[in-house]
């Protein structure tokens, strides 16, 4: 028996549902449920170095840099799901917030036994995507104990990029390898070792604190408006729509009339709704400002 991995939260045993297999299937519920409540709280004793996180990736992202995630299983899944979701989300380019997960894209459905011990793997991988000091990397393991994503991170160290942990224990392997460890701990599984559970709550909260701030750092938004999306099909062009009309206060038919003109991207319709502009010199006013409309309509304004 491994002691490091006997020792770890995440393979407790959770006296609150010792009986669940006869429990009604309410009361299975309410025992999930409960204990699924435990974990914002655990999230938010992890805020300083989700804050450290988001201003470490927020500064590489502005420098030209790129945010990779890297994880296996339940956490490999989870960070393709955050990376995949930028783009349509903030109008990202699919190279900025990527996910990789051990096994490979197939392990995205099937389960591909022993790949997260393969530590040569996790090595090889950054140098594969061409990782860079320029870029952060996220490294996400709710054990802390995963080698594809331990020897991942070292190598991430190795070049000089940010390197991030996100586990579900303290002090572990995974801590000694990265330069910001984000340890959210939630305490035992409603099922033994299931990290699927709580654990991956938790991370999912997390993840999506990281790409979130960091985009409305970079200006992805307004106000907390999703304006950097295009209208490419029906919901997202009445999406846009709505928000154009929210951002500028303008009518439904005007909205539309900017949105064609802005060749379906809202954040250039509003800056030009904004400020009077056309869509070239719209454009590069947004160009100027690093594509914040908040900062380029106030320089219009001369307010900036």
């Amino acid at each position: 028996m491994n002691e490091y991995l006997a020792g770890l939260t995440t393979e407790g045993i959770n006296p609150a549902t010792m009986s669940i297999d006869e429990c009604t299937t309410e009361g299975m519920l309410r025992l999930l449920n409960e204990e699924d409540a435990k974990v914002p709280a655990a999230v938010a004793a992890e805020f300083p170095r989700i804050t450290q996180a988001v201003d470490a990736i927020h500064a590489a992202l502005s420098q030209g840099g790129r945010l990779f995630y890297i994880g296996a299983g339940t956490s490999g899944r989870l960070g393709v799901l955050d990376a995949s979701e930028c783009p349509p989300t903030f109008g990202t380019e699919p190279s900025l917030v990527q996910g990789y997960i051990a096994g490979g894209d197939v392990a995205l459905r099937t389960a591909v036994e022993g790949c997260e011990d393969d530590g040569d793997a996790g090595s090889a991988l950054i140098d594969e995507i061409g990782v860079t000091a320029s870029d952060a990397v996220v490294g996400i393991s709710a054990s802390g104990s995963a080698a594809f994503v331990i020897e991942a991170l070292r190598r991430t160290q190795e070049i000089g990029a940010v390197s991030i942990g996100l586990v579900n224990n303290k002090n572990t392997k995974v801590s000694e390898v990265c330069n910001i460890c984000i340890a959210p701990v939630v305490g035992n599984e409603v099922i033994a070792g299931s990290t699927r559970l709580k654990a991956g709550t938790a991370q999912k909260l997390v993840l999506n604190m990281l790409s979130t701030c960091t985009m409305v750092k970079l200006g992805k938004t307004y106000n907390n408006l999703m304006v950097d999306l295009k209208a490419s099909n029906n919901k997202l062009h009445d999406r846009s729509l709505r928000i154009i009309c929210r951002a500028t206060g303008t009518d439904e038919s005007t909205a539309a009339e900017m949105l064609k003109r802005a060749s379906k991207d809202s954040k250039l319709a509003i800056m030009m709704l904004q400020t009077g502009l056309d869509a070239d010199e719209a454009r590069k006013m947004l160009q100027g400002s690093s594509g914040n409309l908040k900062e380029a309509i106030r320089i219009c304004a001369g307010t900036g």
